[in-house]
């Protein structure tokens, strides 16, 4: 099983870009999507954006994954 996290741009540099979530930013390779651009959610698993996702469905996922912290 994998785990894909839906984080935001922020950053864009080529095929590398700045993401963020709950206040957490990593560097993502963005080799894998053809458009992207700053402001768009995508589904991060292993340091690469995997999906882009609409923000309604990036809410939902990450408020799924606070609740199972708790």
């Amino acid at each position: 099983m994998c785990l894909g996290i839906p984080m935001e741009i922020i950053k864009i540099d080529d095929k590398k870009a700045i993401a963020r979530t709950e206040g957490l930013k990593r560097e993502v390779d963005l080799r894998f999507l053809k458009e992207v651009d700053i402001g768009d959610f995508v589904i991060i698993h292993a340091g690469f954006a995997i999906e882009k996702i609409d923000k309604k469905r990036a809410a939902e996922t990450i408020t799924l994954y606070k609740k199972l912290r708790l």
